[in-house]
């Protein structure tokens, strides 16, 4: 690692290195400075101190395609106007860098997909290309095509002409993203060129983009399959031989991310963002404390990403049908609507079927827009993330408490672009100097900071009330929330000595908060 981690013991006894677990940032570079050297000026000026690691959202040929860089035309290549390999490793050696591996696909517009797309079967690289007779080579019935799971309505078919024959080719997510044959020797040679241009530039962090789907399987649903598992394990191994590891992105039932965290070394909480949500609006953290009694350790926490509210991640659903969700049917719907209610509607046009969306179980909302833009609810929220155990993230949008970009949205049509503004350099320091901005900032710096996080964490959820603390030696944190009211209090005791800070002071005096705080 770039950084001093922590080692532990993973589920079969073997050692695993983590990262620190400071706060790392989520963000297009081409949209928070312009190019990925520029990115790492912001990182050393204006957010110096704040975060210990970068998702860079990918880089590589093309970034601006049809999936915002997740339809690569070449994962070995970093987009020109982005900048260059030699720019990622001089990032990675200031900071800890996380990375795509894009597993499930590749654009159609790759070099190997259009050989393939002209010669056919007689492509060196065929194989790598799912087709509906890979996996059902006697056919598929009914029921065989009507469990398959995926993240918006319809088969994942899509009807092409390949070596002037019409075949089913597998497009889990869009036509312009065909899958891949996790089966084949040419695919994982793909793979492992991709990991290995990743470490050798310092990234140290690999993201598994849609993983869940790579095990296509007769007779399952197709997601989070024991293949999909395998290959994890493998990526896994492989990764760790060259100094990184993995963190796998999983949008299902919550109890496949408890399973699916026995596999990798980090896993996304996506089930976190909804349950704050929902204990903010309702004033029950009931579920929050279910969640926080059963939730993996080793996991990075988020409120907001690139993509949407996860929805399907606090809900029943027919990936587990028998199983209950952490909230029910009726707490899901007042979620949504608050959400709906809150930004003023524009969610609701960016989300599900009234767009073009790529996952209609999520809702498109920037997190400042989700809370109706109340700064109390905001700082609560981001409280709430930044106590919880695991490395947090925060999504450049949310970092800069920004709003729905519907001039955007109109513009592409595309209903998660609401939540990507491309900032200029003026914008990122005008918003730096806001005052939920600032004491976002500090409670960024304290969760990074302050030495009590390296200790023991405990919760005391009652009616109401929240209460997360941590103790490290003589160094003790606690937030105290009172819900229905919105207010929390943050304690710090470095040395034994107790220094409570209303969150008022903190959103009016962030550049204070720090010293306050004894960080």
């Amino acid at each position: 690692m770039n950084r001093a981690g922590r080692t532990v013991l993973d589920h079969k006894g073997e050692l695993a290195t983590l990262p620190p677990q400071g706060p790392q940032l989520i963000v297009y570079a081409d949209r928070f400075g312009g190019t990925i050297k520029a990115l790492g000026e912001v990182m050393r000026t204006s957010l110096q101190g704040v975060f210990g690691g970068v998702h860079v959202l990918p880089f590589y040929t093309a970034f601006d395609g049809a999936d915002a860089g997740f339809d690569p035309i070449d994962h070995t290549q970093v987009g020109p106007r982005l900048g260059t390999w030699e720019d990622i490793a001089s990032l990675s050696s200031e900071t800890t860098v996380v990375a795509d591996v894009i597993v499930n696909h590749m654009s159609v517009r790759s070099p190997q997909f259009e050989e393939y797309r002209l010669l056919g079967e007689a492509s060196a690289w065929a194989p790598m290309f799912l087709t509906m007779s890979d996996v059902f080579p006697d056919g598929a019935t009914e029921r065989d095509l009507s469990r398959i799971y995926r993240p918006k309505p319809g088969l994942p078919f899509t009807l092409m002409r390949v070596g002037g024959e019409p075949r089913l080719v597998w497009t889990t997510f869009t036509p312009a993203q065909v899958d891949l044959n996790i089966k084949q020797p040419a695919t994982w040679s793909y793979l492992t060129d991709v990991i290995d241009q990743l470490t050798a530039s310092g990234a140290s962090i690999l993201r598994l983009d849609a993983v869940g789907y790579t095990g296509k399987a007769a007779g399952t649903n197709c997601f989070m399959t024991d293949e999909a598992l395998s290959l994890i394990a493998r990526l896994r191994q492989y990764a760790r031989k060259r100094g990184a590891i993995v963190l796998l992105e999983v949008h299902g039932h919550f109890s496949q991310q408890v399973d699916a965290a026995r596999y990798a070394d980090l896993v996304y909480d996506f089930a976190l963002p909804p349950l704050v949500l929902h204990a903010i609006f309702t004033g029950d953290p009931k579920p929050l404390e279910h969640w926080l009694s059963v939730r993996p350790v080793n996991a990075v926490t988020v409120l907001d990403t690139h993509d949407g509210i996860g929805i399907i991640d606090v809900g029943a659903n027919e990936l587990r049908p028998s199983d209950a969700g952490l909230l029910d049917e009726a707490q899901v719907d007042h979620l949504v609507e608050s959400v709906h209610e809150n930004s003023g509607g524009t969610s609701r046009l960016a989300t599900g079927a009234a767009a073009s969306n790529l996952d209609l179980y999520q809702v498109n909302c920037t997190f400042f827009e989700t809370v109706g833009r109340d700064e109390r609810r905001y700082l609560l929220a981001r409280a709430l993330q930044l106590f919880v155990p695991g490395i947090p993230q925060v999504y450049y949008v949310g970092l800069l408490a920004g709003t729905n970009d519907l001039a955007l949205f109109q513009q592409t049509g595309v209903g998660r672009d609401v939540n990507r503004h491309s900032y200029s350099r003026r914008e990122i320091s005008d918003r730096l100097e806001q005052p939920v901005v600032r004491a976002l900032l500090a409670l960024l710096k304290l969760r990074a900071r302050h030495r009590a996080f390296k200790g023991k964490f405990t919760h005391d959820i009652s009616d109401k009330r929240v209460a997360l603390r941590w103790r490290h030696g003589d160094a003790g944190l606690s937030l105290e929330a009172d819900l229905p009211r919105c207010r929390f209090m943050i304690r710090a005791t470095p040395e034994g000595n107790g220094a409570p800070l209303p969150d008022g002071e903190l959103l009016s005096n962030g550049s204070d908060a720090l010293r306050v705080l004894g960080a």
